[in-house]
């Protein structure tokens, strides 16, 4: 009998050691640490239906309503001799509409950001009502000036209007990744293959002349040549040419592109100051997790999450993400300044940072715990900028909420009004937005309302769902991951609770799966259908990836495979 137990006690000391050997050790992020475990007051809204809302509520030509509607086609014919569509950047902006500037001033940052994330939550934008919205967006390709890039407006008559073109870099690269991620929703739309081609041309050459030295306030696409002026250097501008390049690569096999992301990576990684600027800081962190394992690259993944997170930006003060309770409310995740006004932070920004951060987990599962504690709070407090889920009392324009119909998001919320001498009864958080700044004395007060930052909400659409216990998300790790390898359905699932929580989990796959758990490094379930009980430890996360059943499974080097497709990129020798 003695023996028996002595067996058995060896079988248990055993089990235990494999299962420590093959648990993914979770790293630390300090600015996640701040957060609050399960913030409060806890709230997860419906993100899938807002972003079909938003769509449906937004491209109607007919909406009734003082301000109505936020749409409008042109026929000015800048870069392609088609008709295109305008979008309202805020709510009533004078600059904007059919009626003035010639109908020409609409920003890509909002159209792009509202084709994009209609598409992820499944509206076809290249037929909808008989209207090819996608293909209207090649009117921001600038061929007319030779920079044969996508930038933020169709010409530069009217870009001086706006942000960016031609003087602020990222505004000059981010419509470039947002194309590319249509482009992936719409491999056939006429004329995106050799646009995208052009775009990953220029984005080469200009790696090619900075030649590592990304110290500039933007890029001269046309007469290809770096600048400065008084706005910021950009060094950050490196990680949005190294997700395009590195997205063409995928795309068409040119190893050219595949150097030019890394020279960009090696240029941003080279910096000795947080260089964070705008919105692109998160994607060098995205591509250091992903290149590192399919690439063989040895970047700095800590490095760059720590910039995109901690706030200590030089230049751009203070740019990173805001943790903290403001009169009892958590504000915890959202992105922007840390320092301006106690904190100011957008919904744009916070959506937009979704996007890499999220798929970084399959490359990297070392951060499944802090993503998914980061990516709780910032849904969470996201819906704070939304009129309908904050009290009128923390609110610039309660009495102003009809105008939105329900869709359309404050741009920031701040600790304090950064009108300074206006609204200064209100106590934190303060939804607010700076559309009245843009025109002084001319645009409403409701362009406070950000119809641009709004139309992006279809990242979170794609990516949370809620599952059966509060607070507890489904993150699709897939749905934002952009020209990926073959893949198996993959969720991150967080547990902010101090103790084991057991959900639901809801399997998408038709037929019988294996589930397998990349954090443990272990299938968890077999021959399932349907729906699963998975238990998740207090205070962890689960990496759930949903491979066929009885799949074939292999490992070559540190690679897990199922049936030849990479189910864990980190698997232990």
């Amino acid at each position: 009998m003695r023996n028996f137990f002595k067996i058995i006690t060896f079988f248990y000391i055993a089990l235990a050691a494999n299962t420590s050997f093959a648990q993914v050790r979770q790293l630390k992020l300090n600015r996640v640490d701040e957060m609050a475990d399960l913030p409060h007051p806890l709230q997860i809204i419906d993100w899938k239906l807002m972003s079909k809302q938003f769509d449906k509520t937004i491209y109607d030509f007919n909406a009734k309503g003082e301000y109505w509607p936020m749409v409008w086609m042109e026929n000015n014919g800048n870069n392609f001799k088609q008709p295109t569509m305008g979008i309202y950047t805020a709510v009533g902006d004078v600059r904007q509409g059919l009626r003035n500037n010639k109908g020409m001033f609409h920003e890509a940052l909002a159209n792009m950001g509202a084709v994009l994330g209609a598409s992820l939550v499944g509206v076809d934008k290249s037929n909808q009502n008989g209207i090819n919205f996608t293909g209207m967006l090649k009117n921001y390709f600038n061929r007319d000036t030779k920079w044969n890039i996508m930038m933020n407006n169709t010409a530069p008559e009217v870009a001086l209007l706006g942000g960016g073109y031609g003087r602020d870099w990222w505004y000059d690269i981010y419509p470039n990744l947002l194309f590319y991620a249509i482009y992936e929703k719409y491999p056939e739309q006429k004329d995106f293959e050799w646009i995208a081609k052009s775009i990953a041309e220029k984005f080469y050459k200009a790696d090619s002349i900075l030649n590592g030295n990304y110290n500039y306030s933007y890029f001269d696409y046309g007469a290809m040549k770096p600048m400065k002026n008084q706005i910021c250097l950009q060094q950050d501008a490196a990680a949005g040419h190294a997700w395009v390049l590195y997205a063409a690569y995928k795309k068409f096999g040119d190893k050219r592109y595949l150097n030019g992301a890394i020279s960009a990576m090696t240029a941003l990684e080279s910096n000795t100051i947080n260089p964070t600027y705008e919105l692109l800081m998160p994607f060098g962190a995205y591509l250091a997790a992903r290149m590192n394992v399919e690439q063989g690259t040895n970047f700095d993944v800590q490095k760059l999450l720590e910039w995109t997170f901690d706030g200590t930006a030089v230049c751009r003060e203070g740019w990173g993400v805001l943790t903290g309770k403001w009169n009892g409310y958590d504000i915890s995740g959202i992105v922007g300044s840390t320092v301006d006004h106690g904190g100011y932070g957008f919904l744009m920004n916070t959506f937009d940072a979704a996007w890499p951060l999220i798929p970084l987990v399959k490359y990297n599962s070392a951060y499944s715990n802090a993503i998914g504690k980061w990516m709780l709070n910032a849904v969470n407090a996201s819906r704070l900028f939304y009129p309908q889920y904050i009290p009128a009392e923390h609110q610039t324009l309660p009495n102003y909420a009809s105008v939105t119909k329900g869709v359309i998001a404050y741009e920031g919320i701040a600790k304090s009004s950064t009108f300074d001498t206006l609204y200064t009864n209100l106590k934190a958080p303060v939804a607010q937005g700076d559309g009245p700044k843009w025109v002084p004395g001319k645009n409403p007060n409701v362009s406070q309302f950000s119809i641009y930052g709004s139309g992006h909400v279809g990242i979170f659409g794609s990516i949370v769902e809620k599952t059966n216990v509060e607070g507890i998300l489904k993150l699709d790790v897939l749905a934002t991951d952009f020209y990926k390898d073959k893949s198996y359905p993959t969720y991150l699932l967080y547990n902010p609770y101090k103790e084991n929580k057991t959900i639901i989990y809801k399997i998408k796959s038709k037929g019988k799966v294996d589930l397998y758990d990349a954090v443990s490094q272990k299938f968890i379930s077999k021959n399932s259908i349907g729906n699963s009980n998975i238990n998740i430890a207090k205070s962890s996360s689960v990496l759930i990836v949903e491979t066929t059943a009885r799949s074939k499974i292999t490992k070559s080097n540190h690679r897990l495979m199922a049936n030849g497709i990479v189910i864990d990129y980190n698997q232990v020798k």
